[in-house]
Order: C-alpha cells, then sequence, then structure tokens
C-alpha cells in the first residue's frame, strides 16, 4: 500500500467515527442540554450520517452499489421517522431494524443463485477491473468456494439479526442517552468483529484452497509418472519379468 493510499484510508476511517459516533453523541447532549426534546435531539443527530455518505459519495465521485443500499436504507429511515409514531424508543428501535433488515437480506439470498457475500467479496477482494471481476466469477464453479461464500453470508445475517435483537432489547432498559451511545458504538463494533472474522475466515479457506491444489497436482504427477512407467514396460521389446 503506498503512503498517499494509506494516508486515504486513514482519512476515511477517521471521518467515518467522526461522523458516525463522535458528532451523534455530541449533538444529542448538546441539544437535549439546550432544551430540545429527546426525540428531536435524537432525530437531529442522525443528520451527520447522512452527511458522511453524502462526502463519501463526492470523495469517490461514483455510487456504487454499497453507497446505493446505504441510501436506501436512509431513505427508508426518513420515511419510517416522518410516518411513524413520534417516540424516543421507536426512534431508537427502528434504528435496530435497519441492521436487522439487512440480516434478514443475507440470510434470505441464500436462495438466490449467488447469495449476498458473494458480490461483497467481489467488491472488496478484488482490483476493481473487468478482468479480476471474471476471475473472481469463475471461482464460482468451485464447491469449496460456494460453501465458504454461503458460510460467511450466514455468518452475517445471524449476527446482524442478533445485533438487532439485543440493541431493541437494550432500546428499553436503557437511558435514551446512554442508547445514543450504545446505538453507535455496537453497530461499528459488531460490524468490525464480522469483518475481522471474514478476513480470518478467508485467508484459511484460501490457504486450505492452496494446500489441496498442491496435494491434487503432486497426486497427478505421480500418477503420470506411474503412467508413463506403465507404458515404457509395454512397449515393444521391453524387457519382461
Amino acid at each position: 500500500m503506498s503512503e498517499r493510499s494509506g494516508t486515504s484510508s486513514a482519512l476515511g476511517w477517521a471521518l467515518t467515527i467522526a461522523f458516525n459516533i463522535v458528532l451523534p453523541v455530541l449533538t444529542y447532549g448538546r441539544l437535549t442540554d439546550a432544551g430540545w426534546s429527546e426525540f428531536s435531539a435524537l432525530l437531529a443527530s442522525g443528520v451527520w450520517p447522512v452527511l458522511d455518505t453524502a462526502i463519501t459519495l463526492a470523495w469517490r465521485r461514483k455510487a456504487d452499489e454499497f453507497a446505493v443500499i446505504t441510501l436506501v436504507f436512509l431513505v427508508i429511515t426518513a420515511v419510517v421517522t416522518v410516518v411513524g409514531p413520534h417516540s424516543t424508543r421507536l426512534l431508537l428501535v427502528k434504528d435496530s431494524a435497519v441492521t436487522g433488515l439487512f440480516g434478514v437480506v443475507c440470510l434470505a439470498s441464500l436462495l438466490a443463485p449467488r447469495p449476498l457475500m458473494f458480490y461483497f467479496g467481489r467488491k472488496f477482494g478484488t482490483d476493481g477491473t473487468k478482468e479480476g471481476a471474471e476471475r473472481f466469477d469463475g471461482l464460482w464453479q468451485y464447491a469449496g468456494f460456494r460453501h465458504v461464500i454461503r458460510t460467511m453470508t450466514v455468518v452475517w445475517g445471524v449476527g446482524y439479526v442478533l445485533e438487532a435483537l439485543f440493541r431493541v432489547s437494550l432500546s428499553y432498559r436503557l437511558s435514551t442517552a446512554t442508547m445514543v451511545t450504545v446505538n453507535s458504538v455496537l453497530s461499528y463494533a459488531v460490524t468490525g468483529a464480522l469483518i475481522a472474522w471474514t478476513v480470518l475466515y478467508g485467508r484459511r479457506a484460501a490457504a486450505r484452497g492452496k494446500e489441496q491444489e498442491r496435494l491434487a497436482a503432486e497426486a497427478a504427477a505421480v500418477a503420470a509418472a506411474q503412467g508413463g512407467a506403465g507404458e515404457a514396460a509395454g512397449a515393444p521389446g521391453a524387457p519382461s519379468a
């Protein structure tokens, strides 16, 4: 990784943490101290993640499938907020429902020809070129690769569903001020844990795949050598036992 790309990645993470964790918590605290209602302050603090998405789109100068998914979730959130009951608890539950919905989508995609994690893998596991995507698509023919992708999809789906259920439970047990922090931190903690597991699992699966390829190549070489010896033994003029 070049120094420039490393700096860009660090800046991206800093903006993500600032706009999705630090600023929402600070905004909620300042507004409630200024006399705003919990609902209004919570709604206003949700503007920062929207701004983060807008900055990301402007920075990359293109809208990929993941930015589109994020925007769709934000639109759903806005619609539910406007037309739904103006309840602080329900607003917190709604935030949890969005991640839970993503988990359900992951699990439902197992019924599709290729589950959702296949497309995430193609997005983040290739160099972004057409050739790289085609190579990744070609891996689907292998049973081991299909098993790895489906396992990742199950883990992400179950992980986000459990995270959503846990956050909904906390929403009715903790204060709104505490849940503003918990919502921001927990969602990123779960996502970080899932990413770390995915990287580790993917590397182990790749290592197993390479080992299987090596063993298969050795077996093929032994079979070829034995076949060559057999042909030599049966050739005219070869010494008989």
